[in-house]
């Protein structure tokens, strides 16, 4: 028990929903309100995507144009991806072409500064934030063409055989000051095009791209791979999501990604899709709805949450229990405890629901303490919270989050509906509980979305599993220290390796109170160059796990910006301590910035260029003759059984989306 309060099965379910694309400002060029200037055109926006042994890289083209009768800078703004490594910048002004190399913070905008003011091409990639990236380039002369390219990687996983990868384009809009201050420009003159291309070592069964059908496919689910081009008729206004599917019953399955050039340290991705036999669980429990009523939730949206809700309660048995929490300022039990679901009572509180009206701020941490007060420790517990903002009033400080969730033993399941949304947050809750959080976006297919969550609901979890590897010496391990794993989660462990050798990798958990060991063994190679890119992959998840050691209140903030930067210069990331500073070859020298980004892209581009050419290679490791299968069970299909309470929430969040869709409709 911690503090008294043993919670067996609590689930949160955490909506952090977007201000949806009727209202929300998409990707675009800005330009400061009342400057006398427009944004600059956006000519033409093409993007290409590889997916490919666990992780995908994106490569942006945007061709802009200054109509402006005078030198302007532009500045280009996008949502940030989840866990996304942006490492590398280049723009052409003309014939001409300069290249970006990642330096500290300041020290970039000092330099960037500099060559603006002498009128000079310069150019500036920055984190702003958990939010968005910001591209700046300095001085471009009226009429003249500007071509950006950029680059990212991120690491990809699978959830019930599904894999799905999103280019983000809409923005929140919770930054109101920001929204006042900035003219935007969402509208492409010429052809927005996104080519993506699918290498999978498993048999590929589907792919689909929700409202859009390519315009070509070069490649269709042959050998496991898929290539096609899309061409988004909204320009850059929604986002675009590309949804995989493996083949039915592959069995659980250990992966091993390595790169090392044969001195010094390697690297690697572990991917683990346990295949586990994790039984459902069939008893009745209690539901508290945690629900947003602050003013941003004012209109469509507050009468859309209420009829869902509604439909939830509806769809309850006699022998649960539910009670209702709503926040905005302050917190309110607005049925004073829990009621049972009878049909007078789910009928009289359908009523009040619906009679909810919308208005103040949000405070998010208040609505946590409520939903936690006067749980049952013999019933199995689920809080769905909805809320449409990022917290602003009460409680902000994730450490305090932190403290409070690690009172619980808790089944924490985090949805963070669109872009700009609080990952930090998230992961430092989901961290001190091992819960589990996916990203939706409003492009997603919101019921698939939420029958994959409802396995994880209906299935028993494992408990304090972690990841141990022996036989090799390994270090700097992020991901290994799991918690609980989830029905169809799938696991991403990073680290580094001394030397070549044969390693023992094992996975110890509890399942219904018993111990549970599962292992297999597999060589670490000497030399393997074929993915350079997972080093800037692997600093990214140290950077990630140092942030949310200070967010949680266990590493001094002032010690994790310093790694966060020194990890980013090394491996040419930015972070919110560095940023990618855009400059002639010669002005790079007279700066004396050392060239660390030059020389691992010509590495990376030479691998990229031989991965294109080779066909899809299998890291699977615990299928030989010798090994057992490390996690040979056919997991839980999707679909099937009785709509319950949760399944019921599938409806809510659909008619959610139905709604906001409907209205931008309308603004059109």
């Amino acid at each position: 028990m911690k503090n008294g309060k043993r919670v067996t099965a609590a689930i949160l379910i955490v909506v952090l929903c977007c201000v949806w694309a009727a209202i929300c400002n998409g990707a675009g060029t800005l330009s400061p309100v009342g400057s006398g200037l427009s944004p600059v055109t956006i000519k033409s926006h093409d993007v290409k995507v590889t997916i490919n042994n666990g992780f995908a890289m994106t490569e942006v083209v945007q061709q802009f144009n200054n109509q402006n009768k005078q030198k302007t800078e532009a500045v280009y703004s996008f949502p940030l991806p989840q866990s996304a490594s942006l490492s590398e910048v280049s723009v052409m002004i003309g014939e001409r072409v300069i290249n970006g190399e990642v330096v500290d913070k300041k020290k970039a905008e000092e330099i960037y500064g500099k060559e603006k003011a002498k009128g000079n091409n310069a150019g500036l990639a920055e984190k702003s934030g958990y939010q968005d990236f910001k591209f700046k380039v300095s001085n471009i002369n009226p009429g003249e063409d500007v071509t950006v390219k950029f680059v990212y990687y991120q690491p990809l996983k699978l959830d019930t055989g599904v894999g799905r990868y999103l280019y983000p384009l809409e923005e929140g809009n919770t930054d109101e000051s920001a929204v006042n201050f900035w003219e935007r420009n969402e509208k492409v003159d010429g052809k927005t095009t996104i080519s993506v291309e699918l290498k999978s070592a498993c048999p590929v069964a589907d792919v689909r791209v929700p409202g859009c059908g390519p315009a070509m496919v070069d490649d269709k689910l042959k050998d496991g791979s898929f290539k096609a081009t899309y061409e988004l008729k909204d320009g850059i206004s929604k986002d675009f999501v590309f949804y995989y599917r493996l083949q039915d019953n592959l069995p659980g399955r250990l992966e091993v990604i390595p790169y090392r050039n044969g001195k010094g340290e390697g690297t690697f991705m572990m991917i683990v899709t346990p295949g586990l036999d994790l039984k459902p669980l069939n008893n009745g429990a209690d539901y508290v709805f945690v629900l947003d009523i602050s003013g941003s939730m004012a209109g469509g949206k507050i009468r859309t949450l209420s009829e869902g809700v509604a439909k939830v309660l509806g769809q309850m048995n006699p022998q649960d229990r539910f009670k209702i929490v709503t926040f905005e300022t302050n917190s309110h039990d607005l049925t004073g405890g829990w009621i049972s679901a009878t049909t007078d009572n789910v009928n009289k509180w359908i009523k009040a629901v619906k009679a909810i009206n919308a208005g103040g701020s949000t405070n998010l941490f208040a609505g946590l303490c409520d939903a936690f007060s006067d749980l049952d420790d013999d019933r199995a517990t689920s809080v769905i919270m909805v809320t449409d903002a990022v917290t602003n009033t009460g409680v902000v400080e994730p450490k305090k989050f932190y403290a409070m969730m690690k009172k619980y033993d808790v089944r924490i399941f985090g949805f963070l509906i669109g872009n700009n949304v609080n990952w930090p947050l998230m992961r430092t809750i989901c961290n001190a509980t091992g819960g589990y959080y996916a990203g939706v976006s409003n492009s997603d297919d919101i019921i698939g979305k939420l029958m994959q969550a409802k396995k994880k609901v209906v299935y028993e979890c494992l408990h304090d599993a972690e990841i141990k590897i022996s036989g090799v010496k390994t270090s700097d391990l992020t991901g290994q220290n799991i918690g609980k794993i989830y029905c169809g989660e799938q696991l991403v462990v990073f680290g580094r390796y001394e030397r070549s050798g044969r390693a023992k990798v094992t996975l110890k958990a509890k399942l219904t109170g018993q111990d549970k060991t599962y292992s297999t063994t597999f060589e670490f190679p000497d030399t393997d160059t074929d993915n350079p890119e997972l080093e800037r992959l692997w600093a990214m998840s140290r950077i990630e796990m140092f942030e949310d050691m200070s967010n949680a209140g266990v590493m001094p903030t002032g010690e994790s910006k310093n790694i966060v930067r020194d990890l980013g210069i090394k491996y040419q990331l930015v972070t919110d301590e560095t940023s990618m500073l855009v400059l002639s070859d010669d002005t790079f020298k007279e700066y004396g910035i050392e060239r660390r980004n030059r020389e691992r892209l010509t590495v990376e581009h030479k691998a990229q260029v031989s991965r294109a050419a080779a066909p899809v290679r299998n890291y699977r490791v615990d299928n030989g003759k010798s090994n057992k299968r490390m996690f040979d069970f056919k997991a839980p299909r999707l679909g099937g059984g009785a709509i319950g309470p949760f399944g019921a929430l599938i409806m809510l969040l659909t008619a959610m989306a139905a709604c906001f869709g409907l209205t931008a409709g309308k603004q059109k």
